[in-house]
């Protein structure tokens, strides 16, 4: 549909020249007076208003003062043969005229103004039915957002780190439920993929801070200069490249939780200016000349042993103290050994369903060998190998056979020195894994020839992959 426009001019010859120019793309109205412009008002949807100033009646100006009043989404425009100052300012400030236009006018110039005027009309209408929708998804939005919150907090709650009773790991969350509601800084030392973001992210969700900004930093990951300004922020010409003001994340964190990865590997230089906000709770963006403060919970984290760096001169001691409020150190895999099979399990369900691979569990013997290994990795090792198996594994049950060469080998070492945690039947199952592992690798999956070797028929070998989940390599291999 074309936008309508109301024209109106006493003179009969005006009205026709500004319908020719108009009528290609406008509905247009005609009226000679304010009076029948009323009543085209009153049954017609107009958009566009364009009156001549001086009428017999009631001049432009007043007219449109009644149109403002009545039909204030109507745009106003003024077309006149007369420049009276008066006018024009009554006009703008009175009637709210879009456009003030000038005889003799321009087709062109007048078609190009009532186009702009029509959009504008659409513009203003668009923008109220936005905004009459935005205020009735209000409700729904706030909703979605308090479900996402929390979802967020249930996902990073203390209650979802897997860890037995009798594992360090209890102890450690145990002092975290303790500290997380005390605005405290925390230290969290530990071996690199131990989980501490998960845990300082647990701190957070746990904490009064839980509806605020959680901001993460890894201070190892970048210069000093450009640490220092992703922290503090900078000002327009700070530096070559600062071509536009930058907000750093602990404005950022205000009223919530920043977490500072790899604390150990700042400067000297900048452990004064986190020294400084942690101690006054401001700071000098780069360049700035005013301080900022900041309302920010500061847990850090190291895989380095601080307290030796602070004799070596490497770390301030009094940054130290600040940051160690309540120091926690996170045992390693290897210290929580009892842990193992469990958070095996969870990390495989998490990453069946992230795949789309589901799975049924893992072999007794995949469990021996897992527990067995010192994982120096920790973890996220861990995590990246079960991926790999079900990346690698075809069958319901992940075997020995997909695991890693090195972990399979520590599973078998473990229960040639007695260490494997499954008894004497789960070491003996164990080692007959391995060993079937081995030689059908040797041999390419060949049964006839493993079977040779390890003194069976094809049969018993059979019988015997079945019953510990062992899997041919090989789908191609020949059997003779």
């Amino acid at each position: 549909m074309l936008p309508s426009v109301l024209v109106i001019d006493d003179e009969v010859r005006s009205q026709e020249a500004l319908r020719r120019t108009l009528e290609e793309d406008f509905e247009v109205h005609t009226a000679s007076g304010a009076a029948q412009a009323r009543a085209i008002m009153e049954q017609r949807s107009i958009q566009v208003v364009l009156t001549d100033q001086r009428m017999p009646e009631v001049s432009g100006v007043e007219f449109l003062k009644e149109v403002r009043r009545d039909w204030p989404d109507a745009v106003r425009i003024i077309i006149s043969g007369y420049t009276d100052s008066e006018d024009i300012i009554a006009g703008i400030n009175e009637a709210g005229i879009y456009q003030y236009l000038l005889k003799p006018w321009h087709p062109e110039q007048l078609l190009l103004t009532l186009k702009r005027a029509a959009e504008l009309f659409r513009l203003q209408q668009e923008n109220c039915q936005l905004a009459v929708e935005l205020r009735a998804a209000e409700p729904v939005l706030r909703g979605r957002v308090e479900a996402t919150r929390k979802r967020v907090k249930q996902a990073f709650a203390l209650d979802n780190i897997v860890r037995t009773p009798a594992s360090p790991m209890s102890d450690v969350c145990d002092l975290v439920q303790r500290a997380a509601r005390y605005d405290v800084s925390i230290l969290l030392s530990g071996e690199s993929g131990t989980g501490k973001e998960l845990l300082a992210r647990a701190i957070h969700y746990a904490s009064g801070r839980a509806d605020q900004a959680f901001v993460v930093e890894n201070c190892g990951a970048l210069p000093d200069n450009l640490l220092e300004s992703e922290l503090f922020g900078h000002k327009r010409g700070a530096f070559t490249g600062a071509f536009e003001d930058r907000v750093g994340l602990f404005q950022q964190a205000h009223g919530g939780t920043l977490f500072l990865d790899e604390i150990g590997e700042t400067s000297p230089a900048l452990q004064v200016k986190l020294l400084r906000v942690l101690q006054e709770g401001e700071f000098r963006p780069l360049g700035g000349n005013r301080t900022v403060g900041v309302d920010v919970r500061v847990i850090a984290a190291t895989n380095r042993d601080l307290e030796a760096e602070v004799k070596a001169g490497r770390f301030r001691e009094d940054l130290y103290y600040r940051l160690a409020t309540v120091p926690l150190r996170l045992p390693s895999l290897r210290e929580r050994r009892m842990d193992i099979p469990a958070l095996a399990r969870a990390i495989l369900s998490r990453m069946g369903k992230a795949l789309s691979r589901p799975v049924e569990g893992f072999a007794p013997a995949t469990l021996d060998c897992l527990a067995a290994y010192a994982w120096p990795g920790n973890v996220r090792e861990m995590q990246n190998e079960i991926q790999r198996m079900l990346v690698l594994s075809d069958g319901p049950v992940l075997t020995p056979d997909v695991l890693a060469p090195h972990i399979r080998q520590a599973g078998l070492a473990a229960v040639l020195d007695g260490g494997s945690p499954g008894g004497l039947r789960g070491r003996v199952d164990a080692l007959e894994s391995a060993l079937l592992v081995e030689t059908l690798e040797r041999h390419r999956g060949n049964l006839s020839r493993t079977a040779e070797e390890l003194g069976l028929s094809r049969l018993g070998l059979r019988k015997k992959m079945a019953r510990l989940g062992v899997e041919r390599p090989g789908k191609g291999a020949q059997d003779d």
